[in-house]
């Protein structure tokens, strides 16, 4: 069920499902992206790295945290557009095999001049399986309000 504007309040927060990162993941962003980096591509160069095996593409992280916040259902209809991505860091790698998922906390909200939706930004965490954070940054949205309820929001 897809959640609007008025649904939501700061500080709430959301946990989605977890993924595995699968060799066909990094092979196939590898091929979208055109990134052939050894250090994703490459194990014997990788094995002499910091990391010591393959990195996946760090902005792969932010990729399939799209992808898991689609499986969440939470904006399905209600979304208009996603307004930018701001501070994103990344913490610590993902590799071939990481069971990733994210937690999502309402950072803010603001209505537009316009009387049929809002901004929403929301802060990303994406967490591996050991509970590490490898990934964070902040991501707006402009939400629909839902039909019929600018009046009382705005009263």
């Amino acid at each position: 069920m897809a959640l609007y504007y008025e649904d939501l309040t700061e500080g709430q927060t959301f946990t989605s499902p977890a993924r595995t990162v699968t060799e066909t993941d990094l092979v196939s962003f590898a091929m979208l992206s055109g990134d052939w980096n050894p250090i994703h591509t490459n194990q014997e160069f990788a094995q002499e790295t910091y990391y010591g095996k393959r990195v996946v593409h760090g902005v792969f992280g932010i990729s399939m945290m799209t992808g898991l916040l689609d499986r969440t259902g939470l904006f399905d209809g209600s979304a208009i557009a996603m307004l930018g991505i701001r501070d994103w860091t990344f913490k610590g790698p993902i590799f071939v095999g990481d069971t990733i998922h994210f937690e999502m906390e309402i950072v803010s909200k603001r209505l537009t001049s316009k009387e049929d939706r809002g901004i929403v930004d929301r802060q990303f965490r994406l967490i591996n399986q050991r509970g590490e954070t490898v990934q964070e940054g902040n991501i707006a949205i402009m939400l629909r309000l839902k039909a019929g309820s600018s009046d009382k929001v705005r009263s």
